[in-house]
Parts: structure tokens; sequence; C-alpha cells
């Protein structure tokens, strides 16, 4: 093949090719230029060279395909059949030159090649005649509103002309007039809506963020406390907007306007005082956005807070519970509340207390606190009764709603009680209203009438101690009662228990209830068979102190001779003996033992002598029988009514006046006073 001689000129802007017309060859050959570009001439400030070799390629080649780093410079390709023709492309990468490199490779022998190439127009969106006259006004305004990172060209007085000057929304995407296409391209319109204003946010955030950093808050702090306040943000970003119209605001840029509107409404103080109460970032959030971008609502309802004595403590649990509107409410309305409950036995150094306890009290309306009032002064409860039954527990005013507080009133009435005995019964035990009927009283109810309890004997629990229908049956009754059930007694036992000492079931089994058996096993000398006996006769005995009251009696009666296994005896006999203090036992002990000159044997066999009054009942019975000469044991003295014992005493003064007489009559000598003196086991009709 013959050889071909080609020069190459640099220049410093320009890089231009030459080929020679060698006669020795062909100029309608078809040609190949692989071009090598040694691009250091910048570097080492070298000329740019380039180095020619032949192959099999047309000579029409762009020379965009070369890769220069010099933007500018641009490379002119002469034909060899033409030297005078030559053509000069710009390097530029767009569709544009991509088509046009596609046109110049798929010719061949100057014909081109059938292909579906796409054409340069039809690699671009259709856009509408109008909106490319507004894009061109667009570009012709010289003062343009500045966009940032998220804007969809919000309106601006500073623009020449705010009606034209700027595109409408519907600009930003390239949507026909046809609803089908409009149908398409809405969810794609509508997911870059809420990208830019996604971005917006983000701005708006971190605006927020150096704010907080300013305010002495750490970077975990405030990123916490920012993923909760969402809405906090939407408000900042919408009022930062709105500050644009403003003539002030028309120049300044989105930070500047967003760190104005943090600054306006003193959020990062406020967030810090919350922070100081000891209020966590969740609970700061919720306040904050409950505030509906008015932060000074809340230092205003705070100040009326403290001014009804509600504790630091609880101001926030007060804001977060008062109610959704509690920032929008006044203070007047808030104040008549107050004043009324004054009125009807709250205190007014109670009304922190209660507000803390009950804030849902303040999202009521005063006809309401009113209606809620009457349901229980109209039980008979006077203001006293319902200001401390209020400060009991403040939920029985404003925490349940009226159905369901008319429903718990109803279901107590059933065992029984009258109208004003269940307002007596609330006003000493408020928390009832805080029991659930289905998973707390019912199955109560159906478990005490197992062992036998009827309606009768469950209201008297219910009044003799309320708080057994407040308890958890499987948690607090039921291992109670299986505890008594592994010591022995028997249901109908347990029962009688429980009606005659309703108080056993609030005990605690491990603290109290178990301690108690121990000791009577062990230090009281009960025996292990006995014990049965001892709790179902006695379940009194379950509640003393083992410290203060039982193991003082025990050592007490331990030091009048009585030995313990007579001791176990003796509280089998009568459980209550433990009951009793020393100064109560021990004038008893010593007029039996100076007074009746009685063994202490009688004292053994008869324990309930301890539980008769002194003055009232041992003392003048005694004297009766000493005057008429009459000698009984202990428990036919005390254990009967004065009826019983004015008959016994009657019929043993008859019965000595016929000994005496038969005696007289039959000329026999016994001794008189064998009636008088002598120990009659049983009394004699």
């Amino acid at each position: 093949m013959p050889s071909a001689c080609s020069s190459v000129t640099s220049a410093s802007n320009e890089i231009r090719v030459t080929t020679v017309n060698l006669s020795s060859v062909d100029c309608t050959s078809i040609f190949t230029l692989s071009f090598f570009v040694l691009d250091r001439a910048n570097r080492r400030k070298k000329k740019k060279k380039m180095f020619i070799s032949c192959q099999k390629y047309n000579l029409y080649f762009p020379c965009s395909s070369v890769p220069l780093h010099n933007p500018t410079t641009t490379c002119t390709i002469f034909n060899c059949q033409n030297q005078n023709e030559h053509q000069s492309i710009l390097r530029k990468h767009n569709s544009k030159s991509t088509a046009y490199l596609l046109h110049h490779l798929s010719l061949k022998d100057g014909v081109p090649i059938p292909a579906s190439i796409p054409k340069p127009s039809e690699l671009l969106d259709p856009m509408p005649h109008e909106e490319k006259v507004k894009v061109l006004e667009l570009s012709l305004v010289r003062k343009r509103t500045p966009q940032f990172p998220g804007s969809i060209y919000a309106q601006s007085p500073s623009d020449s002309d705010v009606g034209s000057s700027l595109p409408p929304l519907r600009t930003l995407f390239q949507s026909g007039a046809d609803p089908d296409y409009k149908d398409e391209k809405g969810e794609e319109e509508e997911e870059m809506i809420m990208r830019a204003l996604e971005i917006r946010r983000k701005v708006t955030e971190e605006v927020f963020k150096e704010a907080m950093r300013k305010g002495k808050f750490g970077i975990t702090y405030t990123t916490n406390l920012i993923g909760r306040l969402s809405g906090l943000m939407d408000y900042i970003m919408i009022e930062a907007a709105n500050l644009k119209r403003l003539p002030e605001f028309s120049n300044s840029t989105f930070n500047l306007r967003a760190q104005t509107v943090i600054d306006d409404s003193k959020v990062v103080p406020l967030i810090r005082w919350l922070k100081h109460n000891s209020l966590s970032y969740p609970r700061i959030a919720k306040i904050i956005l409950m505030s509906r971008g008015k932060p000074e609502a809340i230092r205003s309802f705070v100040t009326w807070l403290k001014s009804v004595r509600v504790k630091g403590e609880f101001l926030g649990v007060v804001m977060l519970n008062a109610g959704e509107n509690i920032f929008q409410r006044r203070q007047e309305e808030l104040d008549e509340i107050v004043m009324y409950l004054e009125s009807n036995g709250v205190r007014r150094d109670w009304m922190g207390y209660v507000i803390s306890r009950c804030p849902q009290l303040l999202s009521y309306s005063l006809e309401e606190v009113k209606t809620r009032a009457h349901f229980y002064l109209d039980m008979g409860l006077n203001e006293k009764d319902f200001g401390t039954m209020v400060f009991d527990f403040p939920k029985v005013l404003g925490y349940y709603s009226m159905e369901e507080m008319n429903e718990k009133v109803n279901y107590l009435k059933e065992f029984g009680l009258q109208i004003k005995d269940v307002g007596r019964l609330l006003a000493f035990r408020p928390q009832l209203m805080a029991c659930s009927i289905d998973e707390q009283w019912k199955p109560l109810v159906k478990y005490l009438y197992y062992y036998g309890i009827t309606r009768d004997g469950m209201r008297r629990m219910l009044v003799i101690k309320p708080m057994v229908f407040c308890a958890d049956l499987q948690k607090t009754i039921v291992p109670k009662v299986q505890f008594f059930e592994n010591l022995g007694v028997r249901n109908d036992g347990i029962g009688n228990m429980l009606v005659k000492f309703p108080p056993l079931l609030t005990y605690s089994l491990q603290k109290k209830i178990r301690p108690v058996v121990i000791f009577l096993m062990t230090k009281a000398g009960v025996n292990e068979k006995d014990i049965a006996k001892v709790v179902a006769l006695g379940p009194e005995l379950l509640g003393c102190n083992i410290l203060h009251k039982l193991d003082v009696n025990v050592k007490y009666f331990l030091s009048l001779g009585i030995r313990l296994w007579q001791l176990g005896e003796m509280i089998t006999d009568f459980p209550m003996l433990l009951r009793y203090s020393p100064d109560v036992l021990r004038p008893k002990y010593i007029f039996l033992r100076k007074s009746m000159v009685r063994p202490l044997k009688d004292l053994i066999e008869f324990p309930r002598f301890f539980s008769y009054s002194l003055e009232g009942r041992i003392i003048p019975r005694h004297k009766v029988l000493v005057e008429n000469h009459i000698n009984i044991k202990l428990r036919y003295m005390l254990a009967s009514t004065d009826e019983e014992f004015n008959k016994m005493v009657y019929s043993f003064i008859r019965k000595r006046s016929r000994f005496e007489s038969a005696v007289t009559n039959e000329s026999t000598t016994h001794p008189s006073h064998s009636v008088v003196n002598g120990d009659i086991s049983t009394p004699l009709e």
C-alpha cells in the first residue's frame, strides 16, 4: 500500500490536522486516522503532539472523539478530495453531538446506512409554545428571585413583573393538555413536589439545629428532638416563606428568614426550661406541637398552674394530659372551675395536688364539672366528704365517663346497699371507681360465692374493707386462700374467716401472714394439727405485729409460770389471747390471784378470762358470789349473760336452803358450808 505523508500543526488554542494528497494515493480511498494524544503539554509545558497512522476507517471523523483537556481546543479536518473544504466542530458532549457522531459513523462510501437513529429533536421532550415564551420572559428579567435547594418558584414582590416573570408551577413539569398524559405523569409530578418540600424541610432542620447548638444543646439531643418536631419544622418553613412577602425580607435568604422565625418564637429557651423541669424530649416535642405554633401560650399556662400551686415536677404531666386544646383555653374559664371546686369543699391548698393527679378536669367546661360534682353530692355527701373524696382520689371526679360511673354505682347497689350507703362507701374508698366490673368485681364475686360467702357476707366485706374489691384476684386473693387450704382450713372455714375479718385479704402473704403462722408454731407452742383451728377462729391474729405485739405477750405469759405447751393449748382455745396488751392483762391477773384467790390452773383452763371487763363483769360477779358464799368455775361465772347468771345464783341459793332444811329435819350433822365453799362443776336446776 502506498505511503501517505501527514503533518500535524499545534497551536495554543487549536489543533489543526492536515492531510497531504500524494500522487500515488487515491484520495477517494478510505483511510482511518487513529489519534493518540499525549496530554502532557499543560503539565510539562510542552507542545502537544499527535501521532497519525492509517487504518481502514472513514476520514470524516469528528474531533469530539479525541480526548482533549482544553475545552476551547478545536479540530479541523481537511477532505482528501478537496483541501479547501473543511468543517470545524466544537467539542460539546450533548444529544446533538452524539447524533452527529452517529450520523458520520453510519456513512459508508458517502452513502448513509439506513438505521433507526433518533434525530436530535426527538431526544428532547416537547415543550408547548406558551411555556417557551414564559421561560424566555423569565430569562430576560434582570432581577430574579433567588432560588434555593427545594425551591418551587415562590412569587416575590421584588420581581419586575410578578404576574409573568415567574412561570406557574405547572411549567416545572412538561404535562400536555391531554388528560391521559396528565394521569400518567401525575404520580411523577407529585413525587417531584414532595421531593422539593423534603429538601426545603431538611434546610429548615439544619437552621433549627444551628439555633439549638447556639443554645448549648448536644447534637444527639437535638437530632432526637427534631425527629419528633416535624410539625414545628413545617410551621417554621411556612412562616419563613410568608416573610418573603414583607419588604424588609424581600431580598433575604431563606435561612435568614427561618432563623428569624425561630428567634421570634423563643422556642429554644422554652425547650431549655422544659428540660430543666425534668421533661424528656418526647414530652417536650408533644407539648410544643400542642401549642400549634404559639409557644407563648405554654408560658402563660405554666404561670397559671403555678398560681394554683401545681409543683414543677407535675407541670409537664398536666400539660400533656389536660387536653389537646388546653393552650387555646382562656384563663378565666380555668379560674371558674377552680372557684367552683373550692365552693364544694376542695381547699385551695389542695387544688395543685388535685390538678396534678387529674389534669383531665381542665379539659371540661364548667357545666360538665358541675354535672360530675352533683353526681356525688346527690348521694348524700356533704361538702366536707366531697372535698376529702376528691383529695384522696382526684380521678374520681374527672377521669371516668358518666356512663361508666353510673354503671359502677348500680352494680354496687345490687349488694343490697342504698344510694346513701354507696355515697358513704365512695367517700371512704373512692378508688372503687377505678375498678372494672367485668375484669375485677364479677370474677371476685364468683370466687367468693364458691367458698360459701353469701350476698350479705359480701356486703359486710364491702362495707368493712372496700379495698378487697380493688385487689387483684389472681395475684392477691387466690394465693392467700390456697395458703389457708394448705394449712388445713376447710372451705366454709375460709369463707367465715373472710367475712369475719375482711382485711385479711389485703395483708401480704410473704411479709405478714406466713411469718405469723411460723411464729405461732415455733415460739407460741401451737401444734401443727391445731394451727388451722387457730387461724380459722382468730384470723385477726394474722394482722398483729410479731415484734411489738405477739412476742411481748408470749413472754408475759411465760413469765407467769405457764409452760410453752400450755400456752399453745390456751391459744388454741382462745386465739385472741395474744392480741391483748400486757397493760390490760396485768390488772386482771392480779385480781384473779390476790382478790379471788384462784390458782393458775383456773386461768389455763379458761383463758377467755382476760377477754371480760374487770370493772364491768369480773368484780361485780365475784362480789355476788362472795356475798352468797358461792364458789364456781370461771367458765360459769363469766361466760353467761346477766340474766343467766342471776338464775344460776338463785338456783344455788334454793338448793342450799333445801339442803339445810333437810338436814335440820333429819337431825343429821353435815357441814353447812360444804355447798357454799364447795367447788360446783355444773350448775343445778
